[in-house]
């Protein structure tokens, strides 16, 4: 168990209201008078650090992970797109993402990056300067470039996913499998060239694998150090229909799929939104779930990340139309099963996934949460 004990002390910050986009991290301003507090921290327990909205000042972003991190977690997700990141060819743009990886660093961090060539359906995004490849156009000397680029300059590191919900996007492509492979092993083997310590895998929707059986794509994509899941426990019109001891059956199920690879929980959630069947008490009770497996299993996990700290506000936690798959008519006239219906669905559970509601009050949850990480980290 990779365990280290820190001392987490209050942080004073400037408070500049902002975009985060745009605003600049400034330097500590001391300790502010309060105790020290001595925290374990596991650098496999992860949580996806957000905020409800994204204009905020830099101290509530500070306050944020400062909180986090007194959870004892010991990593979070860094989300890169490569069109942000390298907008012109060269010129690179780390503006919110030095921001970021500096409050990572500063509490001791490790980061999961996801930079995604593959992400559900589509591809990309890239770069205006690189267009809308196809798969097997999409140059090999270009991505290692930008991924050697980030690992450089950002050596808490320690993962990286180059392709999210891959399932989902070789569902209809299967004949283009050996392209990804080659193209997937040959960046590998040329960063790990330059990296030898970070790893690198693949993530795949397990409960998309589930709902449409498509565990043989994971089988035949199982590249690289770890294969990487995001997990919600729904059906495919995202509602709830699991109770969290099956969702946690669910989650056994994957270390089977995978039986020679570390398995990586790169999102894990329960919604509390009784829009689609959730409630505070089933999210506590999944959590009890959840940290004893990764506790009896501990040995098996590359990592294991809750999705995420905060919900979002209402209106502003909008799902890519592209991200869904397209109409099912089981409904007829009432629209049940079309697009519109499963994207209402997917945003109110994904903007109640949240430890913390989204006007700061913390639900049952995150007060779990704290515990589980402390027991499975003694």
């Amino acid at each position: 168990m990779n365990n280290k004990t820190i001392v987490g002390i209050g942080a004073g910050i400037g408070v500049v209201i902002i975009a985060i986009s745009i605003f600049a991290i400034t330097s500590d301003s001391g300790q502010n008078g309060i105790e020290p507090k001595i925290i374990t921290k596991n650098e496999k327990l992860g949580l996806v650090i957000n905020t409800p909205t994204s204009a905020v000042t830099i101290q509530q972003l500070a306050q944020t992970y400062e909180d986090a991190s007194l959870t004892g977690i010991g990593r979070s997700n860094v989300y890169m797109f490569w069109d942000i990141i390298e907008p012109e060819k060269g010129q690179y743009n780390f503006k919110e993402t030095d921001i970021l990886m500096s409050l990572n660093r500063k509490h001791d961090l490790i980061v999961t990056l996801y930079f995604s060539i593959i992400n559900g359906k589509t591809l990309g995004p890239f770069p205006d300067w690189i267009g809308k490849p196809s798969l097997n156009a999409i140059s090999e000397d270009n991505l290692v470039k930008v991924l050697d680029v980030i690992l450089s300059r950002y050596d808490i590191i320690d993962s990286v996913i180059i392709a999210g919900e891959t399932d989902e996007h070789f569902r209809y492509q299967e004949e283009s499998i050996p392209v990804y492979d080659e193209l997937f092993n040959n960046v590998y083997d040329r960063i790990k060239e330059k990296h030898p310590d970070v790893k690198i895998g693949n993530a795949f929707s397990l409960h998309g694998i589930f709902n449409k059986n498509l565990e043989h794509i994971v089988e035949q994509l199982a590249l690289g150090d770890f294969v990487a899941f995001t997990y919600f426990p729904v059906d495919s019109l995202y509602d709830i229909n699991k109770t969290p001891k099956e969702a946690k059956d669910d989650l056994e199920k994957a270390l089977e799929l995978v039986p020679n690879k570390k398995v990586a929980i790169f999102e894990i959630s329960w919604s509390t939104s009784d829009f689609v069947g959730g409630n505070p008490n089933q999210q506590v009770e999944f959590l009890n779930e959840i940290y004893d497996l990764y506790d009896e299993n501990e040995s098996k996990f590359e990592f294991f990340t809750w999705y995420r700290q905060y919900d979002k506000q209402a209106g502003i936690c909008a799902i890519d139309p592209q991200s869904v798959e397209g109409t099912v008519e089981v409904g007829g006239a009432s629209n049940l099963g079309s697009s519109a219906f499963v994207i209402e669905r997917l945003s109110n559970y994904i903007c109640s996934t949240g430890l913390i509601n989204a006007d700061g009050e913390p639900k049952p949850g995150w007060h779990e949460f704290k515990k589980q990480i402390q027991r499975v980290s003694s």
